[in-house]
């Protein structure tokens, strides 16, 4: 039997949950959250609807419990807290790296094999806490982040271009935020090179856009996005199950790829039943490479911050 175990039963962990059970992706996903009835409800609201969406998927949620997660092959971690008014960003780093750190101590106490998928932000520091704490490969604690950021690039290439977004294929690299790196040289559309199709002065603009892809969202709904990061956790999630060996960009911490040690950013990958199978490495032009370097120190930033904090 398949098993995943999503925490955090918010809008991100509730449509990562939903996602897997109506494809089918596992035969047994475990809710689980900090609020009492949450998780269960929710889990119960998707089991419901097995029958009108013909899934045999069966959900249940648990408040607190991780004994239900037991046997997990897959855990999405998306626990965490928004960041409020008044909140510094060392505020936010060290509440979520608290909660992150417990989430992942009970996962690996009941599922000690387990890949673990981490979504709560801030994305890249966050997939470091997991990693220190749950101290395993760091093939199988990984971070989504490059999926989500991609699938926004895709999406607003398929609408300046009227096409099908199932026609471009692209790769972004670096960290989840303003310092991503998209990657045009990369970019496709049938086969075709995007600079083809395409003005620079557009696609620059479209660059701008999926930089700042979460925060329009922010400013539009007055919270973050949750259908796409959750369909993206599930992607990974599938890959995985299945041994799909797709290649995508994911943060996991970087021993030596492109030049960089010790540090978590998301990089292309082949994903399979052992989580990352393998780093590729992409022969980025000096362009590229500048803009990757500012990527990482500004993750290696927020890193410091982190281990200022859990030093305390």
């Amino acid at each position: 039997m398949t098993k995943v175990t999503v925490v955090g039963a918010g809008n991100v962990g509730a449509t990562c949950a939903d996602v897997l059970a109506y494809r089918e992706i596992a035969e047994e996903i475990v809710l689980v959250d900090i609020k009492e009835g949450v998780a269960e409800g929710k889990a119960l609201d998707i089991w419901q609807k097995a029958p009108i969406n013909a899934y045999d998927s069966r959900t249940v949620g648990s408040t607190n419990d991780y004994a239900k997660t037991a046997g997990s092959d897959v855990v999405v971690i998306t626990s965490g807290l928004p960041r409020k008014p008044g909140m510094t960003r060392d505020d936010l780093i060290e509440t979520n790296a608290g909660i992150v750190k417990s989430v992942t101590e009970n996962v690996i106490k009941h599922s000690p094999e387990a890949i673990i998928i981490i979504v709560s932000n801030p994305l890249d520091v966050m997939t470091y806490q997991a990693h220190i704490t749950s101290k395993m490969p760091r093939t199988k604690v990984i971070g989504m982040a490059g999926i989500l950021d991609t699938a926004r690039y895709r999406a607003f290439l398929a609408e300046a271009l009227d096409v099908s977004p199932k026609e471009i294929q692209a790769i972004l690299m670096g960290g989840h935020g303003d310092t991503m790196v998209p990657l045009p040289r990369y970019t496709t559309v049938a086969g075709i090179p995007v600079t083809e199709l395409i003005e620079k002065d557009k696609l620059d603009a479209i660059i701008e856009r999926t930089k700042f892809g979460g925060g329009e969202l922010v400013k539009l709904m007055g919270t973050s996005a949750w259908y796409a990061p959750g369909s993206a956790a599930a992607q990974m999630v599938e890959a995985i199950l299945k041994n799909q060996r797709r290649v995508f960009p994911v943060c996991i911490k970087l021993d030596g790829e492109y030049g960089i040690d010790d540090c978590y950013l998301g990089v292309p990958v082949i994903l399979g039943k052992n989580g990352v199978e393998k780093v590729i490495e992409l022969d980025l032009n000096e362009e590229e490479k500048a803009l990757l370097e500012t990527s990482r120190s500004h993750v290696k930033e927020v890193m410091k911050v982190l281990e200022s904090v859990s030093s305390k």
